[in-house]
Formats: structure tokens, sequence, C-alpha cells
């Protein structure tokens, strides 16, 4: 298996596509491989999906991790994928629009929670009101024009009636794991990430899981590229993603498997 994480400047989407037209072709009597691009919050568990995956006779599973708004922009402009999950339907849409994703292959592969981390011995939030305390001065969160993470929060924030009242603290960061990333390295009290992500971290701990009525629904989509070079191998691991098996890794990341029309 082999991972491949995407630049950080836009600009790179053609070094994306440069990429993979040069990959070597399958070996004889190997399966050629599926390329997926997904929401970076997935990282960790779709990393040990693919290997089970592979040890069961599966195709080499390749990866583009990224925010769900760069791996929408890269595919509409034509990035090599067989397999898009995304961490929103926003993104999912941006690329249905395009008609660069089966729109017939589309489901609702998983749930998640948002959640505030810090780290141990840091700001003492027992709601999300203690948010507003003078010791939480800078809030990293996921560009919320653009995030997914940060959409849903700043959703949820408005919902309450919080968000003119926070704005001001927030740090708007490229994706979730770098929200996650400046509460480990101290640029950041508190972050929004997904429950998930406080799963893997090393040092940050979800200080509040965000559930109940005003909580954002949130969905993982995922869909098979319209010109996807590998189909059928993009279609045997769409529905090991939505068996047993990988429904029960998911789970001890804590994300929620779930059905269709959910």
């Amino acid at each position: 298996m082999v991972i491949d994480r995407p630049p950080t400047t836009w600009g790179a989407v053609a070094a994306f596509a440069v990429l993979f037209s040069v990959l070597p072709a399958a070996v004889e009597g190997q399966r050629p491989p599926v390329t997926v691009s997904a929401a970076i919050s997935l990282s960790d568990c779709l990393e040990e999906i693919s290997r089970a995956y592979t040890d069961q006779g599966g195709a080499p599973v390749r990866f583009n991790f990224a925010g769900s708004n760069v791996l929408a922009r890269q595919i509409v402009n034509g990035a090599p994928v067989d397999l898009f999950i995304s961490a929103d339907d926003t993104q999912m849409d941006l690329a249905a629009r395009s008609g660069a994703i089966d729109v017939n292959t589309r489901v609702p592969l998983l749930s998640n929670r948002l959640a505030v981390v810090t780290l141990p011995g840091g700001p003492a939030l027992v709601r999300i009101r203690d948010l507003l305390q003078p010791s939480v001065r800078r809030i990293a969160i996921g560009d919320p024009a653009a995030v997914p993470a940060g959409g849903y929060a700043r959703e949820y924030l408005q919902r309450l009636g919080l968000w003119q009242a926070l704005e001001g603290r927030l740090v708007p960061v490229a994706n979730v794991r770098a929200a996650l990333g400046a509460v480990e390295n101290g640029s950041a009290d508190a972050a929004f990430t997904y429950e998930t992500d406080a799963v893997s971290a090393h040092t940050a701990r979800a200080a509040l899981v965000i559930s109940g009525a005003d909580a954002p629904h949130i969905v993982y989509p995922a869909a098979i590229a319209s010109a996807a070079p590998n189909r059928p191998g993009a279609e045997a691991l769409l529905a090991y993603l939505r068996g047993p098996a990988a429904a029960a890794v998911f789970r001890r990341y804590k994300f929620v498997p779930l059905e269709p029309g959910a």
C-alpha cells in the first residue's frame, strides 16, 4: 500500500495527476490498485482497514488524504481517482454538479461527532459556553468557508448564539488535523475537531464531545468517480467499506457506520 499525502498548495493538482500517470502498471498476476481520495479525518482508520482488505486478497489501495474541499477541486479538475469519500455532502455535491462522480454510486458511509480538544491541564471545559472564559484566547478551527468540520462548528455555534462572541478568537486552518496540531504544538488553547481525531491524538484530549438536539448532523458520503481508472476495484472496495469487518474498525475509531438513506 502506498499512501500519498497531497501538497499544501492548490497549484499542485497537476502534480497529483502526473504522479499517478507515471506509476508503474500492476505486475502480472497482481490486481491493479484502487486510488482513494478521502477526508483527512479518515486517515488512521482507512489505513488500518486497507491493510486488512489487501491481506484478505483485495486490491492494493493508494490514498490521497486532504481536506474535503481540496479533494473535491482535484477531482473536478481531472485528478485520476477511483473513489471519493468526503466529510460532508457539500463537497460531494460540488463534485456531483461537475459530473466528476457517478451519482448512482453515492452512499452515506459514516457519521461522526464534533469535539473540542485541549491539552491536559489546559482550560477547564464543562460546557460549550466555557470557551468564552478568558483563558481560552485562541481556538483553532477548519476554515468554516471551506472545511467541513469548520462549517459544522460554525453551524453549531450560530445555533447557540455564540458565533459572534467567539469569532474573534477563532483561528482558521487548512483542515481538521491542522486544528488538532495547533493545540498539540501550543499555538491554540482549544480546537474544534471530530471526536475521531481525539482518538488518534498524541497529547490532546476531547474536553467536550458535542451531542444532543443542537449538534450538527454529520455525514461522510462516498461515491465512485465517473472516470475511475479502476471502477471494478472501486466497487469492490466500497462494498468492503460498507461491510461488517470495516464497520468494526470504524466503530473503534468512534465513527458510526450508516445504512443507505441515513
